[in-house]
């Protein structure tokens, strides 16, 4: 089960996140999580929402830089551990994590570990085999 990250190529420079948050509130959309990376003068603005594709028509007709991904939203425990047994799996599958951030959804029950692979189908079912549950957008929105 897939869900959508949007991730936004932006200008290191004040006002450019702003900017983004302004536009969804404008379009009534929820950020759930977000995390920015960048190096020197750009970066990238991931964003987990509740309607991602209203998000990226609307980011894109402001004239942003935006791509809709697929990801895995990954349930674990939060606890000593819950992220290494996910690490070791996609480890020993040969699962290359190309970008990831997590959150605590209720401390010391769950958290949320978001993962953008090389093999996404293969991860999928693998999650699935070995009882990982993922949420899709929807269910992302409505934590």
């Amino acid at each position: 089960m897939f869900a959508y990250q949007l991730s936004i190529f932006a200008e290191n420079k004040s006002g450019k996140l702003a900017q983004i948050t302004g536009v969804l509130a404008k379009e009534k959309i929820n950020i759930r999580a977000t995390t920015i990376a960048t190096a020197d003068t750009f970066g990238i603005i991931n964003l987990i929402v509740d309607d991602p594709r209203r998000a990226e028509a609307a980011l894109s007709a402001a004239g942003m830089m935006v791509h809709l991904r697929e990801i895995l939203a990954v349930l674990i425990p939060d606890h000593p551990g819950g992220l290494d047994s996910l690490m070791q799996l996609l480890y020993q599958e040969g699962i290359n994590i190309n970008n990831a951030y997590g959150f605590v959804l209720e401390t010391s029950r769950q958290a949320v570990f978001v993962v953008d692979v090389d093999q996404m189908e293969k991860t999928a079912n693998l999650l699935e085999q070995k009882g990982f549950k993922t949420l899709d957008s929807q269910a992302l929105s409505d934590m």
